[in-house]
């Protein structure tokens, strides 16, 4: 795989930073953006908030100096706010889409200026099965990660002959803090649907996008890639 600079939006945490502990490994030079604390030590951790422009583009410009022009970019960063929709208020709402769908508006639109001058990108944006299957309680996150298919497949065709690939990778359930918390009774009833019966590691996330970035996919864009244990399987 040829060595390229590689960034990883919220990286400092959980699949963002298996994603980028798992680039810097097969010998890329790799950068993660964090709003606070920092990434694995074998990378370079610049602070930004994928919510401001000005924030992205100075990140940006760090990493360049640093580890030259971004030729594969992991939007990664999110949040959730749950709760069931004639709950949520338009603040829930607005945040998790300005932070999951504009982020990486804002992310992608800012690495694709020099993809282009190079003629060569991958966009790789980090959706979830939800996106896909739906989920009870979580109308802002999901419509923020369905909405991440659209995005890929509009680039696809604006930036699909500058040599520049983008593609979804939508994870199920995956061992992180967050479901580690969920009580043991809870955790049973998510596996029971998952056909693997198990969740997923974070690694196998990350070896998802380490294959969509490499020499090997230079013909896959447009594409939604599940690692769900065949939990989204139709959707």
């Amino acid at each position: 795989m040829t060595a390229r600079t590689v960034l990883v939006t919220g990286g400092n945490r959980g699949i963002g930073r298996a994603i980028a502990v798992a680039f810097a490994a097969a010998g890329h030079r790799v950068a993660v953006t964090a709003r606070s604390g920092s990434g694995p030590e074998s990378v370079l951790t610049v602070q930004a908030d994928v919510t401001d422009a000005a924030s992205v583009d100075a990140a940006f410009a760090a990493v360049e100096a640093e580890l030259g022009p971004v030729e594969v970019v992991v939007a990664n960063a999110g949040i959730t706010r749950d709760t069931l929709l004639l709950r949520m208020s338009e603040e829930d709402f607005d945040a998790v889409v300005a932070t999951n769908l504009g982020g990486s508006f804002r992310v992608v639109k800012r690495a694709s200026k020099g993809m282009l001058r190079a003629r060569f990108g991958r966009v790789i944006l980090i959706s979830s099965v939800v996106g896909l299957l739906g989920s009870a309680g979580q109308v802002n996150y999901a419509a923020s990660k369905a909405a991440l298919v659209g995005f890929a497949r509009s680039l696809t065709r604006e930036l699909g002959g500058r040599g520049i690939t983008a593609n979804v990778v939508a994870p199920g359930f995956i061992e992180t803090d967050m479901t580690a918390a969920l009580p043991e009774e809870t955790q049973k009833e998510y596996r029971g649907r998952i056909p693997a019966g198990r969740f997923g590691s974070v690694d196998e996330v990350a070896a998802a996008v380490l294959w969509l970035a490499g020499d090997d996919a230079g013909y896959i864009s447009g594409a939604v890639i599940p690692v769900d244990g065949g939990l989204g399987m139709g959707h």
